[in-house]
């Protein structure tokens, strides 16, 4: 599809993105603080955001707003079905969560996309 409408899908498709990442960070973001005075714990989150990188072809494609609220979104609904359920409580970072750290992982890489003007 080319023209007005094409535009408009993909400024709907990065605005729903960018407020998928947000709600994102919101739920699981400040783990990223803990991680920055962690270097075990950030270590964990560099490797997930590598496997990230890598799961999406990184070194070819640029990563997008949307490439990584689809892949986080891929990542919640793929854990739902196989009986993951977030924390109630505060999320202890400690615990070996592989889901809560590769969602924390796409919260590292979504603070490195360019800033909307």
């Amino acid at each position: 599809m080319n023209g007005l409408f094409s535009g408009a899908a993909a400024r709907a498709a990065h605005r729903s993105a960018l407020a998928s990442l947000t709600e994102l960070h919101d739920t699981v973001g400040a783990g990223l603080v803990e991680a920055d005075a962690n270097p075990g714990l950030m270590a964990l989150v560099d490797q997930h955001a590598a496997g990230i990188r890598d799961s999406l072809s990184s070194d070819v494609r640029p990563l997008t707003a949307v490439l990584l609220a689809a892949y986080a979104e891929g990542v919640r609904d793929a854990a739902f079905t196989h009986g993951w359920r977030p924390p109630v409580a505060a999320i202890d970072w400690s615990a070996n969560d592989w889901v809560l750290r590769r969602l924390l992982a796409v919260c590292a890489l979504a603070r490195t996309l360019p800033q909307p003007a």
